[in-house]
């Protein structure tokens, strides 16, 4: 039974995320919205499985839900450390630029997750990945600690990625 349902939706995860977001945005719970949420979380995923070359691997889900906690509060602290940075006096002003971290991660699902993470939080922009995938180039709004910004990258994300997709 389960191997059917498998054929039938490739990405089970993505179809439920598509359907949830679907009733979510429609904010509507009829029978068609129903329907509609099923045909495109079924859909969907089937037809763009040939853009997913390599299947992910998603385990621990309880470190990634740690991990989406953990992004949303460092959202919210970096919003007031850019907002200070930003109306600080001309002498306070941080010194922004671009600092490189060594990954040790190299899961391409776990680097997507990570590059999305690096252009949420405030104050970091993903600039470039080497080739080889062992650096990632990273802009801080303040490099005034840019070791301890490094080690908070590698600790507070890219770790919790490793678990999670390697």
């Amino acid at each position: 039974m389960i191997k059917g349902l498998s054929g039938l939706f490739p990405a089970p995860i993505l179809s439920l995320a598509l359907m949830a977001l679907w009733l979510l945005l429609n904010d509507a719970l009829g029978l068609g919205q129903w329907l509609i949420a099923l045909l495109l979380g079924w859909l969907v995923p089937l037809l763009t499985q040939s853009l997913r070359p390599t299947p992910v691997r998603f385990s621990h889900p309880d470190v990634a839900l740690r991990l989406f906690f953990q992004v949303g509060h460092d959202m919210l602290v970096w919003n007031w450390r850019v907002l200070r940075g930003t109306l600080a006096r001309a002498d306070r002003v941080p010194q922004s630029g671009f600092v490189v971290v060594p990954l040790d991660l190299r899961d391409p699902s776990g680097l997507a997750v990570l590059a999305a993470i690096m252009c949420v939080i405030p104050g970091t922009i993903w600039a470039e990945l080497a080739l080889d995938r062992s650096a990632l180039l990273v802009h801080l709004f303040d490099v005034a600690h840019a070791e301890a910004e490094v080690a908070l990258i590698k600790n507070r994300y890219e770790k919790p990625l490793m678990e999670i997709f390697e």
